[in-house]
């Protein structure tokens, strides 16, 4: 099986992807964040770096799908290609960081390399207010990401609450963030493996289709 957790910068993807790796027994896929050689460049001038970025995490990704889609056992991976494309491509395109022209060019070598993967088995959405977010990156201290503007973090929340209710045709499983806190609780903690158990394994649990409107169930 392929499990992916999707959400915004700060949101704790990485915390809870290493949680549920260890929990199940599952191997852990990780953003190469600290090795893109073009990050830290990118947060000082976005414009000028914004499509060689794109493209490195688009090519990393697909790397990561090519693996996973091998592999005999299950993959959890930290972000997709999917929000990759449809969150910060898009919302490159949209604060004018990307031209028309490199848009285009992104847009269709991901519509290509779409032909050859499947969507994952599940996607886990820690949905997260700007607030959260901030508080978490300041938090965790990277140099890089304390420049981060916050119309910036706005514009991606807007993009992965599009992405999530409007375009993603898979099944999501959507984590009220801000209201829970996984990585101290094992309540809360357990209450989102019962969630996952019931859609991945639970005989009696369909999967249910996404709530209107974008609202979830909360924890």
């Amino acid at each position: 099986m392929h499990i992916a957790v999707a959400g915004n910068i700060g949101s704790g993807k990485s915390t809870l992807t290493r949680m549920l790796a260890k929990h199940y027994g599952w191997e852990a896929r990780f953003e190469a964040v600290d090795y893109n050689p073009y990050l830290e460049d990118y947060y000082k001038d976005i414009p000028r770096w914004s499509f060689p970025m794109e493209v490195y995490f688009l090519k990393e990704r697909f790397k990561d799908l090519l693996d996973i889609n091998k592999a005999d056992h299950t993959v959890i991976q930290d972000r997709t290609i999917f929000e990759g494309v449809y969150v910060f491509g898009a919302t490159n395109k949209e604060m004018g960081n990307l031209s028309e022209r490199d848009f285009d060019t992104y847009m269709e070598l991901f519509e290509q390399m779409m032909q050859i993967v499947r969507l994952p088995d599940l996607m886990i959405y820690l949905r997260a207010s700007v607030p959260h977010l901030i508080a978490n990156i300041q938090k965790r201290g990277r140099d890089y990401e304390q420049t981060m503007q916050l119309d910036y973090l706005e514009n991606l929340n807007t993009r992965y609450e599009d992405f999530i209710f409007n375009r993603y045709k898979g099944r999501v499983l959507v984590i009220e963030k801000d209201q829970t806190d996984f990585e101290h609780n094992a309540k809360e903690f357990g209450s989102i493996v019962d969630r996952i158990d019931a859609q991945l394994f639970g005989l009696f649990n369909p999967p249910q289709p996404l709530p209107k409107g974008g609202e979830s169930e909360n924890l």
